[in-house]
């Protein structure tokens, strides 16, 4: 299934994106894509649905970030060979974990907002994983058994905040707008193996990331379970899975967003997002 929410920010509905590319509006069969509607019960409850005469979805209406009540939004940085290379970094010997703040999480075609201060305004391309049941201590094998599905994510970052401003990461990564989750959340059934899948991302139309999550140093099943041994993953927590090569700061002379640039990215089988990059104060009211 390829499940959604839509509506003005903080009013979302839940959807789903029929078997022939029509969204649906879900809200008479669940309250919303959070909570035990992301339990392999929940879900195959709303997979059970004849969904041919729910409402239709506004062709015109704003898609937000397909998950509700997200309580951790985690990242894993360094994830690729090749990325660790571009940013001058080692290998890691274990994932790199940092959080990013809940409420950077915009839609998918929500403008990206320069923060105050900022001089060097990155993005990356990720595959997210939304977990769906209780994990805690999950040994490898068993790590996507917890997994609800799978969404693209923008992991926005801020190189200045992040890497010169002393202390953690979180601060370059947690601003407002840039978390865009999106388009939809797709189930583990549809994407049954995450490590066989091709990520891309464009700025102004330029080609800036060209990847596969074949390439990752750590798999989702290890990184699932190795996060879980650190903190309890609830349903809706999202880990975002790291990034390959060709960002903004590992380019020769480094490159970074401006207001008015355009990025555009996309994951197969998990659909496309796109923002416009803009000053505070003056992105769109969806």
């Amino acid at each position: 299934m390829k499940l959604l929410r839509f509506g003005p920010p903080g009013e979302e509905r839940p959807g789903l994106l029929d078997r022939d590319g029509v969204m649906r509006d879900l809200s008479s069969v669940v309250g919303d894509i959070a909570g035990a509607a992301l339990s392999p019960s929940g879900l195959a409850r709303i997979a059970g649905i004849d969904t041919s005469h729910l409402p239709l979805v506004p062709a015109d209406a704003r898609l937000g970030p397909p998950v509700a009540g997200v309580g951790k939004f985690i990242g894993i940085g360094l994830n690729y060979s090749d990325h660790a290379r571009e940013s001058g970094m080692a290998e890691p010997k274990e994932p790199i974990v940092f959080m990013k703040a809940v409420s950077c999480i915009g839609g998918p075609d929500d403008d990206v907002i320069v923060p105050r201060g900022s001089t060097r305004l990155d993005w990356e391309v990720e595959l997210g994983v939304v977990i769906g049941s209780r994990a805690q201590y999950v040994a490898p094998e068993a790590a996507l058994g917890h997994v609800a599905g799978y969404v693209l994510v923008n992991d926005v970052s801020e190189r200045a905040f992040q890497l010169d401003r002393g202390g953690l990461w979180d601060k370059g990564k947690g601003c407002d707008s840039f978390g865009p989750i999106g388009p939809w959340l797709v189930t583990r059934d549809e994407l049954p193996d995450p490590q066989a899948l091709d990520l891309w991302l464009d700025v102004n139309g330029r080609r800036m990331q060209s990847g596969s999550t074949r390439d990752m140093i750590f798999g989702v099943a290890e990184l699932v379970s190795y996060v879980s041994q650190f903190m309890t993953l609830l349903p809706g927590d999202v880990i975002a899975t790291g990034t390959p090569a060709g960002v903004g700061m590992g380019r020769q002379p480094p490159q970074y967003l401006r207001p008015g640039d355009e990025i555009r990215l996309g994951i197969g089988g998990l659909g496309e997002q796109r923002q416009i990059v803009v000053t505070a104060g003056a992105a769109r009211q969806p």
